[in-house]
């Protein structure tokens, strides 16, 4: 690994993610109302903002093709919402549905 990456690194560890703690109200109004649906969260991460609206939904499919991140995921979710969420290691493109979502939500995926 390069030095500027591990300096990039280094300085986003140590950022406050929503100090102002407006992410979650900022998601639900540009995204609309998550109650009673099944969403499909593309790259979720480690499951920070899949936590935020998780709660609102009626299930959550959170996806990311990173490993070490959804391990993460799992370690680090609350026992309230284990009914409703369902991490997976998995790309979009070789993701299998079982059933339709009625809403997708790529909060911080490029």
């Amino acid at each position: 690994m390069d030095d500027d990456l591990r300096e990039s690194e280094v300085v986003m560890k140590k950022l406050r993610i929503d100090p102002e703690n407006s992410e979650a109200a900022a998601l639900a109004e540009f995204a609309g109302n998550f109650k009673g649906k099944r969403v499909l969260e593309v790259g979720c991460g480690n499951g920070r903002v899949t936590k935020l609206f998780a709660p609102m939904a009626a299930f959550v499919h959170a996806i990311d093709p990173d490993q070490q991140d959804i391990l993460a995921a799992q370690a680090d979710l609350p026992p309230q919402l284990r009914h409703k969420i369902r991490f997976e290691a998995t790309s979009i493109e070789a993701l299998a549905v079982e059933s339709p979502f009625e809403a997708v939500l790529m909060s911080w995926s490029l």
